[in-house]
């Protein structure tokens, strides 16, 4: 009987990319709590989400660390061009006051680059409360808050 060596081509592939997410699973994670309302300091589907509590929530169910709080993301994260955001890059925003630049919203983007920027996120908004999506480009109010785009580690 004869035997045969079989030699199988296995790429090299880091842990890191071992564990990264598919963007589509995380957006599409992310989807199903539309219509959820705002509930300041809470990140549970149960109780409802504030804006960092969201993001924090849905990112921690794909084991990814990112901060709790939107004031941590001043100094969070690889920067991005708001033209080159894609599918899980985290958009950033003042709170309600656009003068006081420091973060105070967060969201997720959920559009690719070249389509018009979309994002979901926690509104504690009185017309449109709780887990919603926003095109950026339709709205001023999010336009003047607009401080910055950040690349998750993790998320491809």
């Amino acid at each position: 009987m004869k035997k045969f060596l079989v030699i199988l081509f296995i790429p090299f592939l880091s842990w890191a990319q071992l564990n990264e997410v598919q963007a589509d699973s995380l957006i599409a994670y992310a989807k199903q709590f539309q219509g959820i309302k705002y509930c300041y300091g809470s990140c549970t589907p149960k109780t409802g989400f504030d804006c960092s509590g969201f993001v924090y929530h849905v990112f921690g169910q794909f084991n990814i660390k990112v901060p709790r709080a939107s004031l941590d993301y001043e100094k969070q994260g690889k920067k991005i061009k708001l033209d080159s955001a894609r599918k899980g890059d985290v958009i950033v925003f003042t709170g309600t006051k656009p003068k006081n630049r420091r973060p105070g919203h967060v969201g997720i983007v959920i559009s690719e680059p070249g389509e018009e920027l979309k994002f979901i996120h926690s509104s504690s908004g009185k017309k449109a409360n709780g887990i919603i999506i926003t095109n950026y480009a339709t709205s001023p109010y999010y336009q003047s808050r607009f401080i910055k785009v950040v690349r998750v580690d993790g998320v491809k």
